[in-house]
């Protein structure tokens, strides 16, 4: 299964992202430092994050980074 690098771009409301499929590596570590460079090759001002995702296909790429995750749960000593 490949990596996908995607650009997300906040939608017109919380639950809706905008999201484009920059690039698709066959290996984790040149995934990696591609969305290093493209993060540090951005503007200040850009708010649109760089994700690496490893999926079978670009589809199962976007949804995985469509699911809504629970936030986990600290406990007290890990406040």
């Amino acid at each position: 299964m490949p990596y996908y690098i995607f650009r997300i771009n906040q939608g017109p409301t919380a639950l809706i992202k905008n999201m484009d499929k920059l690039a698709e590596f066959d290996s984790f570590k040149e995934a990696q430092q591609h969305a290093k460079q493209m993060r540090a090759e951005q503007a200040a001002a850009d708010s649109a994050i760089i994700k690496v995702i490893f999926a079978n296909n670009p589809l199962e790429a976007e949804e995985r980074l469509q699911e809504q995750r629970e936030a986990p749960i600290l406990r007290e000593w890990e406040k």
